[in-house]
């Protein structure tokens, strides 16, 4: 299998690319975000590779970095996300803002992508909520944090520092993430702070 190609990109089109490793030109498939961080050909460049190994076909998906190949790992493994609609997603929407619309239940940011509807939405956030947390898109996300019994002020701080990875800036989290504890009450999970404070935070 391979893992990653290194070498000069010959050129580069909608949806994909070819690289040229000592010769051997390799078609790569690649989401929008991946495409726009490589290098203007024919330089060297690189990309991971995951490789889908069919019996008529072999296919080489690139991705810029390691968190764009773990969501579409994650995305492939949900009953109607094939190669295409995965790469779909992330050109529409990066890891974060991933992790950001599903925690939040909002529809609306999947359906951006082309061949999303929502029905596919509504099982995408269904069954990846409880995952949101194994993924590389911050420490804050570390598995089963949600169930420990934490103390109020550190389900405060826990969720202003999960907003801050996602990309807000901290005078905003704060506020939102205040004016919701104390509207959902003493001894919130912090799952639900997190959720609620991201449709607080989520654009109309």
């Amino acid at each position: 299998m391979i893992g990653k190609l290194t070498g000069k990109l010959d050129s580069s089109f909608e949806g994909g690319c070819i690289f040229d490793v000592n010769g051997v030109g390799y078609l790569v498939a690649c989401s929008a975000r991946a495409l726009s961080a490589l290098p203007q050909a024919p330089a060297i460049a690189s990309l991971l590779i995951e490789t889908a190994v069919r019996e008529d076909a072999i296919t080489l998906y690139g991705f810029a970095d390691a968190a764009e190949r773990d969501w579409f790992r994650l995305l492939t493994g949900i009953q109607g996300v094939g190669p295409k609609v995965a790469l779909s997603l992330l050109s529409a929407l990066s890891p974060a803002d991933m992790a950001r619309a599903i925690l939040a239940a909002d529809k609306g940011a999947l359906t951006r992508a082309a061949g999303v509807g929502a029905k596919l939405a509504i099982r995408l956030i269904s069954e990846l909520q409880a995952k949101v947390g194994g993924m590389p898109i911050g420490p804050a996300f570390a598995p089963g944090v949600s169930s420990l019994p934490l103390p109020a002020n550190t389900v405060v701080s826990e969720t202003v520092s999960v907003l801050l990875n996602l990309g807000w800036k901290r005078p905003e989290a704060a506020a939102v993430v205040a004016r919701v504890a104390e509207r959902l009450g003493e001894g919130v999970a912090l799952e639900l702070l997190i959720r609620e404070s991201l449709k607080e935070l989520a654009p109309r």
